[in-house]
């Protein structure tokens, strides 16, 4: 709902939600409630709901059940009782008889409109799941739908957090859903949507409420506050949006405690931050800034003036995260990014971005994350927010992953056995000598199961011209040898002589599997990759490869390291 539309309501509009009465009584009526949106253009944030919603109009192709998904304060009951407007529609006025039809233009208000939304029309019923879960309650609403409706167009049942309705009483609902009387129309609403059995999911039109962008609510309260002629700052506004999470009831309720918190002159970020329990931003900058530049001290510091004035440790950890997250968006998305807030945000989180590569941007997100759940399970929250933070700052004296890719490629690899010959011996059979040839033979001809079998379990001890001498891996398949031998005779036309024998070889997998393990060793023997492991905790070495992936910085060819952090179990 834009600033301007939701200021065009005139006096008949503002009675459909009790305005006037309000307005009468002299009593204050709550932002979010003042603001409710009167018409489908008022919806903020959902176009392609009510994209769809105007084509199944204008094409008379109508769903009998319409299923309406989100998380708190995103409108579904709002939208539930627009819709509800919609289906019944009836312009004021005598009208020729055919021309009348739903319609999704509610402006000016129709016959039923101001009744269906104070929630009085005897056509539309509005029923709480959470309170009237039965299943008696289901047969007594299932036997009204019998009769038809009183004045309006439809009946319509709207049934709130639909998800709590018993499993008896989905059942008893499933065959008039199914097959609904012409003048019945069926809106549910659920934050829980997969607590909705699939057999009404699939007879319902779904529509699933989004959640607003920062930016836009932002936008949105400060069209609001203009409108109620009260001074909120950018950085207020902000704030207040942020800590909405996309819900436009709770950032106007939040909107409408932190307009009382200063009633006479401009609502600051400071007055919203001490209503909300918030670090100062611009500060939790600072201690982000200090953190990574190994200023351990300095990011103490500010954390404790944050936390002594008021600040919730868990509150002031999201908003690092949410710093850490903005950095790393803001570096992938370029020139593109845009947040919610005042310039001097935007401008540091630039000027992060461009300090820190996309890995190291990338490691300190989840060294936050982690500490995030650390700190839930933790006796005192101030102090496990303190080893965070250092926690990101030991982090920060390390090399990025792009430089210990570097550093290991550098370092001196641990010596192993032997390599298996795979150089060509004198005398080849028709190109098949050696065990590279016999595995690209195997490739060529697409003898796959083959294949995985020989590079999994045969140890090869020599291979010459119509000659193999081999030993078995545990858990060799029976009958490998004669398969093998079978392929090579066919392949070369000779008689191959294929005897087993002891040998201290491997097989292809068993060297593999050896080779990794010995690369993981010595990068952990790394004293810059020791280190790494130790300040993350839960962190693991994955593999150290020599197909180094192109970064941005290119750096010399060798060994890459690929190191994925996970939280303890």
């Amino acid at each position: 709902m834009s600033a301007d539309d939701s200021s065009t309501g005139d006096d008949a509009s503002a009675s459909l939600f009790g305005d006037a009465t309000h307005a009468r009584a002299g009593a204050y009526e709550v932002l979010a409630r003042k603001y409710r949106p009167r018409r489908f253009e008022d919806l903020i944030g959902q176009e392609a709901m009510v994209r769809t919603l105007s084509n199944a109009f204008e094409t008379g192709r109508i769903a009998h059940g319409f299923m309406l998904t989100g998380v708190r304060g995103v409108g579904k009951t709002t939208t539930a009782r627009l819709l509800a407007r919609a289906l019944n529609f009836e312009p004021k006025g005598k009208k020729p008889k055919g021309e009348s039809g739903p319609s999704i233009h509610l402006d000016p208000p129709g016959v039923h409109c101001e009744a269906i939304m104070a929630s009085r029309h005897p056509d539309v019923l509005e029923l709480d799941a959470a309170s009237r879960t039965g299943v008696a309650d289901m047969r007594d609403l299932l036997d009204s739908s019998r009769y038809g409706p009183v004045s309006a167009r439809y009946k319509v049942y709207i049934i709130d957090e639909v998800h709590m309705l018993s499993t008896a009483s989905f059942n008893a609902l499933l065959k008039t859903l199914e097959e609904p009387p012409p003048h019945l129309k069926f809106i549910f609403a659920t934050t829980e949507i997969r607590k909705v059995p699939v057999t009404v999911l699939s007879r319902c039109q779904r529509f699933d409420l989004k959640r607003l962008e920062t930016p836009l609510l932002a936008q949105h309260l400060s069209g609001i506050a203009k409108q109620e002629k009260a001074k909120v700052s950018q950085e207020a506004l902000a704030l207040v949006a942020r800590a909405a999470e996309g819900s436009v009831r709770d950032a106007l309720s939040l909107l409408d405690q932190a307009i009382v918190q200063t009633p006479e002159g401009e609502v600051s970020g400071g007055a919203v931050r001490d209503m909300l329990g918030l670090g100062d931003r611009t500060r939790l900058y600072d201690v982000f800034e200090k953190a990574i530049t190994s200023d351990p001290k300095g990011a103490l510091a500010e954390l404790k003036e944050q936390v002594s004035g008021g600040a919730d440790p868990a509150v002031v950890l999201k908003d690092l995260m949410d710093i850490a997250a903005d950095v790393a968006v803001a570096q992938a998305t370029g020139d593109e990014w845009t947040m919610a807030g005042p310039s001097d945000w935007a401008s540091r989180t630039r000027a992060l971005a461009q300090r820190l590569t996309p890995a190291q941007a990338a490691r300190n997100w989840q060294l936050l994350l982690s500490g995030y759940g650390d700190l839930q399970l933790a006796p005192d929250p101030a102090t496990a927010l303190n080893m965070v933070v250092l926690r990101l700052a030991a982090a920060s004296r390390l090399p990025s992953p792009e430089e210990a890719a570097r550093m290991i490629s550098e370092g001196a690899r641990s010596p192993g056995k032997p390599d298996v010959p795979l150089e060509p011996a004198p005398g080849a059979a028709r190109g098949i000598s050696s065990f590279a040839d016999i595995v690209r033979s195997l490739t060529e001809a697409r003898e796959v199961a083959l294949q995985v079998d020989t590079e999994r379990f045969i140890r090869f001890a020599s291979v010459s011209a119509g000659k193999l001498s081999y030993a078995l891996a545990p858990g060799a398949p029976q009958g490998l040898a004669g398969r093998l031998k079978t392929f090579l005779d066919n392949e070369t036309s000779l008689d191959w002589q294929i005897t087993e024998s002891e040998t201290d070889a491997e097989s292809l997998r068993e060297r593999e599997r050896r080779e990794k393990a010995e690369r993981i060793t010595a990068a952990k023997e790394h004293p810059f990759i020791a280190a790494t492991l130790n300040a993350i905790p839960g962190a693991v070495i994955l593999d150290v490869t020599d197909d180094t992936p192109p970064l941005e910085n290119p750096a010399p060819e060798g060994n890459v390291i690929d190191m994925r952090t996970r939280r303890p179990a």
